[in-house]
């Protein structure tokens, strides 16, 4: 079982920063790619940001150049920096640990942490 714990969404203004984190605990060994997804009500789930174990980074057009994706393999955590937060950046954000075992893919989620961000 993997099991993800998020930290660090809170209510900011326009314009500023929150950085969140995730761990990963859990029996596996290696990860294909962790990230960040985003929900806003009435709206579908959406990739923010991801970063595969080769380092290869991709992100959503909206968040690019405002947005940091990083991560610790020692401690398993993976990092979201937001800068220059925007109202259309209010949503949950969950935690995404995306890995294949022995030819199956599993996809593993965080709880979700809330970031509003108020104009």
């Amino acid at each position: 079982q993997v099991h993800l714990v998020e930290s660090g969404g809170g209510l900011v203004q326009s314009g500023g920063s929150l950085r969140l984190s995730c761990a990963a605990a859990g029996s596996f060994f290696t990860f294909d790619a962790m990230g960040w997804y985003r929900q806003a009500p009435g709206k579908q789930r959406e990739l923010v940001a991801a970063i595969t174990s080769g380092g290869s980074i991709d992100y959503r057009d909206s968040v690019k150049g405002r947005f940091t994706i990083s991560r610790d393999n020692g401690k398993r955590t993976v990092y979201l920096q937001m800068n220059s937060l925007k109202p259309e950046d209010t949503a949950v954000y969950y935690c995404n640990v995306h890995t294949v075992i022995v030819g199956v893919a599993y996809d593993y989620w965080g709880q979700g942490t809330q970031v509003t961000v108020s104009s």
